[in-house]
Order: structure tokens, then sequence, then C-alpha cells
């Protein structure tokens, strides 16, 4: 029997990076709270998790795009003393241009991507700073490092999912809560099918498996990391990002427009 370290809750624990997760964090002793909208699924999951690692697995039915039960979730997120970490996995993804197609398929996007994620994220992020201790996870994807190759509503809501986990990071700094944002790419899921997208096109060398992809977001965490790129080979390349970024901060803000915009000062 491995020894208990905590109580995770995993949403989009059904299948894919959601599963992994699930999998490998109760490998490693973490009783789990399991999330999804397939309850057959979650019940095939807990029951396997059970059996091959004895730990707790707690089944909560739950369709993120309804915001009662997001309310639901993160009630249970709040109030749980015993949980200690959260991983927002859930994720929707629709194929195809953006214009031209009609905007209300973005909705359910929008509010699995990021209403949910941050309804979950912030409940998890004060109820940790309460209790002292805790860990939040959230999937955003590598498409936020090349927004123009990409789909432009779900590579906005995983900007946004970057941008919140980093900015959170700042609050809570030194409550005893660590936020981690994970950039995977092309990750071998279901994610493609369910949207009725063909990615046959992409090689097989740019797309990791679950499992894979788990255990490098494991190790970003246990490392420090506040973003994890798990196919970046070299870190010095993102320290080079982060401080080319930091370098415009002391002129992103002036009580005039630069120069090279040549206007004419006012009279």
């Amino acid at each position: 029997m491995t020894t208990n370290t905590g109580t995770a809750l995993v949403t989009g624990a059904s299948s894919g990076i959601g599963k992994a997760f699930a999998q490998e964090l109760a490998r490693r002793g973490h009783d789990l709270v399991i999330v999804s909208r397939d309850a057959e699924r979650l019940d095939a999951l807990a029951a396997g998790l059970r059996d091959d690692h004895a730990v707790a697995v707690e089944v909560c039915r739950a369709d993120l795009t309804d915001a009662g039960d997001v309310a639901r979730v993160a009630g249970r997120i709040s109030s749980d003393p015993r949980l200690d970490r959260v991983v927002n996995c859930a994720g929707l993804w629709v194929a195809g241009p953006v214009l031209g197609g009609e905007t209300r398929r973005y909705a359910p996007l929008m509010a699995v991507n990021v209403v949910a994620l941050q309804e979950l994220t912030l409940a998890a992020a004060a109820a940790f700073a309460a209790r002292g201790r805790g860990g939040i996870t959230n999937i955003s994807s590598a498409v936020v490092m090349a927004p123009q190759r990409f789909h432009a509503v779900y590579v906005a809501g995983k900007a946004y999912v970057l941008a919140l986990t980093e900015a959170l990071q700042g609050e809570v700094a030194g409550s005893g809560v660590r936020l981690q944002a994970v950039l995977p790419g092309f990750t071998k899921t279901e994610l493609f099918d369910r949207a009725g997208a063909d990615v046959s096109a992409v090689p097989d060398v740019m797309k990791m498996a679950p499992g894979l992809l788990v255990e490098a977001a494991l190790a970003g965490f246990e490392a420090g990391e506040t973003v994890t790129i798990p196919s970046l080979p070299d870190l010095a390349d993102w320290n080079a990002f982060l401080a080319a970024r930091a370098a415009l901060e002391p002129n992103l803000s002036h009580d005039r427009p630069a120069p090279r915009y040549r206007l004419a000062e006012a009279v």
C-alpha cells in the first residue's frame, strides 16, 4: 500500500490528460475526487484506481458548462479540508476557422476552458491560502506562444489560463499555495475527435502521450515551476523569454506616446 499524500480533485478525469493525472496521482498515494460529466467512465476509473492503488476515490459527476454544477464543485473545494491539490484538465476545442461560423458554438468552449477553470482556481486559491498549503495545476496550451497559427477563440481562452495562473501566483506568494500552468503541445487525446478535427497531417513526433505529459507536469511542479512546457528541451529559452518580457516593463506606461509615433506635442 502506498503512503497517502493528500487529496486531489481532478477535472476532466474521464479521459485524456485528466485521466492520466488521476492515475499518476493515485499511484503516488493521493486520494482523489474525480470530476467529469461522464459518470460511467468515472465509475470504471474509480474502481480501477481503488483496486490498483488502495486509495480513496470519490466520483463527482458534473457538467462544467453548467453554472450550477461549477458552483457545486467550487463549494466542495472550499469546504473540504482534506483537499490540497486541484488539477484543472477539463477542456473543449472547436474545429475550423473562427470567421464564418456561428459564434454561439464557442459558448461551451469558453464556459469550460475559461469560466469554470477560473471559478475552481479562485475557490482553491482562497481555500488553500486559508489552510496554508495547496497546489493548483491549470492546463493551458503551447499554442499561446504562437497564437497566429491556431484557432483564435481557443488560443484566447488558453492565454487567459496562463495569465490567470501567473498573476494569481504573485498574489498568493508566501501563503503556502503554489500555482502551475502547463503548456502542452499536441497530445494524444479525444479532444480532436470530439471536435470533428482531422489531425492526421500532424507528424507523430509532435504528439505526446498523456502519461508522459503528466510525468513532465508533475516534475515541473516539484521543481517549483510556475510555467511548465513539457516539450521544451532547454529551460534557458523560457527564461530568455521571461527576461525579454521583463525588459519591457519600465516602458509599458508613460505619460505620452513613444517618439516613434511622431505625435505632435499638445499645445
